[in-house]
């Protein structure tokens, strides 16, 4: 069962996505925010699995609500007073924007996921399990706008990163122009001939080098590092955008 807290401003809003989260089995609503200092207090007391956030172009103040969420303490897996495991939520955006600066910071802060305000249906939902189960989501029509956003941003700070970039081994580097090109764990595994273990073992070191705490944030680092280009993107016959997977 994964559990939703659910972050917006307007009430009709938030009605709407309960009553259509909770035809979901295998989704339960634990509480709902009206705004981001709310959605700290709530995230800390009830530990949903995720966050959904669902107010418009984040500013400053949001995107360091989006940070206390994802690092509580400053820490992402700081310790509970009997000392067990302290596991964030993880955070879903949902945005009527095109991605830019403001979604680029969101990433960076924590996020895991960013989709447009007029997903499916089922698209919403998809994207809740996803990110619950770990994995990034960047809705298709986000992506070239995202890339653009990262490659303006890259600029002022683009020697750091290429200086964590250098800690990666070659295979590490291999994973993550894989994981970034939108391949699963499983296709990864099978294209470089190793163990799906061995695909999610490196994919943890790779986090832990770069100073990523998702998939999303290892993603975005290496379009900013120039490890992976821009993907030429194209439609699948059900209509979803996949970026060109060839080479």
């Amino acid at each position: 069962m994964t559990t939703v807290l659910i972050v917006n401003d307007q009430a009709l809003q938030r009605l709407g996505l309960r009553m259509f989260l909770e035809t979901q089995p295998d989704l339960t609503i634990v509480g709902e925010a009206t705004a981001y200092a709310q959605a700290v207090r709530l995230a800390d007391t009830l530990r949903p699995d995720v966050v959904l956030v669902d107010m418009g172009r984040p500013d400053e103040k949001h995107i360091q609500a989006i940070h206390r969420i994802t690092r509580p303490d400053a820490d992402p897996m700081a310790p509970d007073a009997d000392g067990t495991d302290r596991i964030p939520p993880r955070v879903l955006i949902l945005t009527p924007f095109d991605a830019d600066e403001s979604a680029c910071a969101a990433l960076r802060a924590g996020a895991d996921g960013l989709l447009l305000k007029d997903a499916l249906p089922h698209e919403l939902t998809a994207a809740l399990r996803t990110v619950a189960l770990g994995g990034a989501v960047l809705s298709p029509r986000l992506t070239r706008a995202l890339v653009d956003a990262v490659r303006e941003q890259r600029r002022s700070d683009l020697t750091e990163r290429r200086h964590r970039l250098s800690h990666l081994s070659g295979r590490e580097c291999e994973v993550l122009a894989a994981l970034a090109s939108g391949w699963s764990g499983r296709e990864i595994a099978e294209r470089l001939s190793i163990a799906p273990t061995t695909v999610k073992s490196h994919i943890s070191s790779i986090l832990t080098k770069i100073g990523a705490r998702a998939r999303v944030q290892a993603v975005v680092f290496a379009y900013e590092t120039g490890l992976v280009r821009p993907p030429r993107q194209r439609l699948h016959p059900n209509g979803t955008d996949f970026s060109d997977r060839s080479g």
